[in-house]
């Protein structure tokens, strides 16, 4: 599958993606590609946000790749039940928070617990940081198993967020281009 044949659903975690962040930079130049809109990114709310994934799913017109990091990974996983079947054909997901278990989690965040653990309808990469504060590389492990996603070893890359020094990370891109030319 190539970017021109699907729609590509950009969707950010905790206060949304800035400008130097790979989403934003992402969905800039990919042609396909969008950012799902949050009410609010700085108060979520699990069942507005998984709605908001769920109805952007619903109105693409072509197969769908979502493409989540951090806390939009838990709300993408949280809406798959609500999703049609066949639509979405792959996730890549970037810097599970462990919601459930990493220490100083904002309570909205915490409210997302607990992680879904049913296996995704799709093809999924998992890619996680031996050195994300939010996120022990052990808990990536089990849940990427969980969900039949492949776990990407993202090395000591921290939250792979523009503080960790990931703006444009063209890794990233590299991956998912691979990813999707195997779908």
């Amino acid at each position: 599958m190539k970017t021109a044949d699907c729609d590509i659903l950009i969707v950010p975690g905790l206060a949304g993606s800035e400008e130097e962040h790979w989403q934003a930079r992402w969905a800039s130049r990919l042609a396909t590609a969008r950012i799902v809109e949050q009410d609010d990114w700085h108060e979520p709310e699990p069942v507005a946000w998984s709605g908001r994934i769920a109805g952007a799913v619903r109105a693409a017109t072509r197969p769908v790749i979502l493409i989540a990091h951090s806390l939009g990974v838990v709300a993408s996983v949280r809406a798959v039940p609500s999703l049609p079947d066949g639509i979405v054909r792959g996730a890549l997901l970037v810097a599970l928070p462990d919601v459930e278990e990493a220490p100083n989690l904002p309570d909205s965040v915490r409210a997302f617990a607990p992680l879904p653990r049913e296996p995704l309808p799709f093809p999924s990469l998992l890619v996680a940081s031996r050195t994300d504060p939010y996120c022990s590389y052990e808990r990536a492990d089990d849940f990427a198993h969980a969900w039949g996603s492949l776990l990407v070893d993202a090395g000591e890359a921290g939250h792979i967020n523009v503080a960790s020094g990931h703006g444009p990370w063209p890794e990233g891109l590299m991956r998912l281009a691979g990813f999707l030319k195997n779908l």
